[in-house]
């Protein structure tokens, strides 16, 4: 943290600002989706929490004069971490293409050319992207001027990472999100952990796990890189912790499965949950497995049962890669709690069968009816702040998930029927030359996505790119045939609009609001938030109307928690009055509460059709990359170039392979080499000059970083179900490269 306050040269405030972040009547971290408990420890941020607060408000300048200075080609070739390290953007800019370079505009004329541009461009042909950091004011309105305006184009970041959640979890619980609270993780007996790395993703996790080993629960492990950050933790507010005493082991059994073989793995241990609640039954014993729970609340158990039974140990050992013994262990975890919760990462959802991963979690919590009761349940680790609030408040891109009645009722008019695209789908746009208009609420979205060498020779073919930021990133040196910077204020800076300070709020990943106020002074006067710049940008594109307040919305945040509570008045009635409660208020979960919004009226059981989630399966000379972020980062924001967690610093552009597999291919640590993609398609994706590091592995498993490493991603290759970008198991070849 002082590393990257000292770099910044963040002043004094910044350290307030921390000590109150997270706390009610202080600002919400704009980092991961944790929850912010009711009653605060003194310091309640973590490592990363602190990076991103401090990086928000670095002193450091991007100015129009500095931009002046160059041309967009020589600042594209410079790294995100290079660009983003020139600081905070400080006024609007327009791409001019006859110079190359981004020059100063006013907010008038930019609102006034991009809204022309609107109106010329067919609506279906734009798309308005929302990174998850966007509070839940600026969500609902961007939604509301996407529909008015003529399409349903809303994908958010939870397209490249969780979505395979909202889509695979709901199906078989009904609910899109996870069915736990934060003080059910208080009760557990035994935790499963699969494909999340709290170290590096979220660290104030670690306090809750940490917390629930020391009162006896078992936690068993997943992952196939062996993380630290769940092997121990030493809490760092606990001074006999730090001063004398050992850190805490947290995993009870760390089983690296080899990527996508969690299908597998979580077979293996169910059989063994079986024997022994037969071993029971027979015993006269009452068994493992929650019967009244699966007659009464389950759909599908006996075609389950019987594809569990028709599974050799020889398929679930080859496809998990994991000794039977390993799992008949997990399993007897399992049978011995009474109380179990099933958490996950990125690890189970960025699979093409991700569904189907997390299908087989809900199976395995099921079986003895560990979801809806205190101490079980589900629940998948969030990255952005409010990725699961967007969602909450109507940016999707699916018609039966919009609040339609509710738009005509409120708004007067009729909003469009016919379903938007994911983002995988705006990229198959992209090079079909179809989408024509892109406006990105935040993130650095190009970076982000599979396929760049493709995807990034097309993006500046589209006639209107604008880009609503904070710091200068990749995606905005590929400017369309027009381009805008907008730049916004940060979370934790004073929101003033004409009824004085604002408030927003965010949703966690316990399905909590929490409201956030900023208080330090913005880096330019000439800054606006994104509520208003949303607001601006619905005035200058789309006819007035008096039901259409945009003006009052951008002054009384108030009034659009009031429309919230109006769309949605089960989960946000009388959210202005709640909206500072300590521990944040509750919308509600039907799962929680064992109300099954399915198909079928109850929780679905799910018959795998493949063992292993990846979809392309093992081969000679076959290695399924796993990417990764590093302790240094977050999502494609770098901080530094140290992964502390890991042992690895220096250079990003790295491959992790494990010692065996390096004396196989007869490599050597320190080797320089490519990663080809082996796709099977005709399409040449390689990344060049990675440095070999020697790391714990499985057997044709390897480890890189994320954004580097996504040319080896196809577009195609993704989720069958949610379109999620299948990263954590992606087929490539080592190529030696010459001395």
């Amino acid at each position: 943290m002082t590393r990257i306050q000292i770099k910044e040269r963040a002043g004094p405030g910044a350290l307030d600002t921390l000590f109150h972040q997270n706390k009610p009547k202080g600002h919400m971290c704009t980092s991961c989706a944790w929850a912010k408990p009711p009653n605060p420890h003194l310091f309640e941020f973590c490592e990363n929490g602190a990076k991103a607060t401090l990086w928000d408000l670095t002193s450091e300048r991007c100015t129009p004069e500095y931009l002046a200075r160059h041309t967009v080609t020589e600042l594209a070739a410079r790294s995100d971490y290079d660009l983003e390290m020139r600081g905070r953007l400080t006024e609007p800019l327009r791409y001019d293409a006859e110079s190359d370079r981004y020059l100063r505009v006013g907010w008038a004329e930019a609102f006034r050319e991009i809204g022309e541009k609107l109106r010329e461009l067919e609506p279906k042909s734009v798309t308005f992207y929302a990174s998850g950091k966007a509070a839940l004011e600026p969500s609902y309105l961007y939604a509301l001027f996407a529909r008015i305006y003529g399409h349903q184009n809303l994908p958010d970041s939870s397209n490249m990472c969780h979505e395979t959640t909202s889509v695979g979890l709901k199906k078989v619980t009904g609910s899109p999100v996870g069915t736990c609270t934060l003080e059910d993780l208080e009760h557990c007996d035994a935790i499963f952990y699969l494909g999340q790395n709290p170290g590096t993703n979220s660290p104030r996790l670690l306090r809750p796990l940490q917390q629930a080993v020391e009162r006896g629960c078992k936690i068993v492990v997943f992952n196939p890189l062996r993380e630290k950050g769940l092997l121990e933790f030493t809490d760092p507010q606990n001074p006999m912790q730090m001063t004398v005493s050992p850190a805490t082991k947290l995993a009870h059994q760390y089983l690296q499965v080899k990527p996508g073989g969690d299908i597998a793995a979580l077979m293996g241990v169910m059989k063994r949950v079986l024997e022994r609640d037969a071993a029971s039954r027979d015993a006269g014993g009452p068994g493992v497995l929650d019967r009244t729970f699966i007659d009464q609340h389950t759909a599908g158990f006996d075609e389950f049962l019987a594809r569990l039974d028709s599974a050799g140990w020889d398929e679930i050992e080859s496809n998990s890669g994991l000794a039977r013994s390993e799992l008949e262990a997990a399993g007897d975890v399992y049978a011995d709690a009474e109380r179990v919760i099933g958490i996950y990462g990125m690890g189970l959802t960025q699979h093409v069968h991700g569904s189907q991963s997390i299908g087989m979690l809900v199976n395995l919590l099921l079986l003895s009816g560990n979801i809806g009761r205190k101490g079980a349940g589900c629940s998948p680790i969030r990255g952005h702040s409010n990725v699961q609030g967007q969602r909450t408040v109507g940016i999707t891109e699916k018609t039966s998930l919009a609040p339609n009645d509710k738009y005509r009722e409120l708004f007067d008019f009729d909003p469009p029927t016919e379903d938007g695209h994911t983002t995988v789908e705006f990229l198959e746009a992209i090079l079909a030359g179809t989408a024509r208009g892109f406006i990105g609420l935040g993130g650095n979205l190009a970076k982000a996505v599979p396929d760049h060498e493709r995807v990034h020779a097309a993006w500046r073919d589209m006639e209107l790119t604008v880009h609503v930021a904070t710091k200068l990133n990749k995606t905005h040196l590929m400017p369309g045939k027009s381009s805008f910077i907008l730049p916004c204020l940060v979370r934790a800076e004073d929101d003033v609009q004409k009824t004085g300070r604002q408030t927003v709020t965010m949703e966690d990943s316990f399905s909590h609001i929490y409201g956030s106020i900023g208080k330090r002074s913005p880096a330019s006067p000439y800054l606006k938030s994104e509520t208003a710049i949303v607001c601006e940008l619905a005035k200058a594109t789309l006819p007035g109307h008096p039901k259409w307040l945009w003006d009052d919305w951008m002054g009384d945040y108030g009034l659009i928690r009031d429309l919230i509570a109006m769309t949605y008045p089960e989960e946000f009635h009388d959210m202005n009055d709640r909206m500072h409660q300590p521990g944040g208020f509750y919308r509600g979960n039907g799962a929680h509460e064992r109300i099954w919004k399915t198909e079928s009226g109850k929780a679905e059981f799910t018959t795998p059709t493949v063992m292993n989630a990846c979809g392309i399966g093992d081969a000679a000379g076959r290695y399924h990359l796993v990417t990764v972020r590093s302790n240094d980062q977050f999502n494609t924001t770098i901080y530094g170039h140290s992964d502390r967690l890991r042992g690895i610093s220096g250079s990003r552009m790295i491959v992790m392979m494990s010692t065996a597999d390096m004396k196989r291919d007869g490599l050597r640590e320190g080797d320089t080499v490519s990663l080809l993609g082996d796709a099977g398609d005709d399409i040449v994706r390689k990344v060049e000059g990675l440095r070999i590091v020697p790391y714990e592995l499985p057997d044709g498993c390897l480890g890189g970083y994320f954004p580097e490493l996504n040319p080896l991603v196809p577009l195609w290759y993704h989720d069958k179900l949610s379109k999620t970008p299948a990263s954590k198991g992606v087929p490539v070849r080592i190529v030696k490269e010459a001395v």
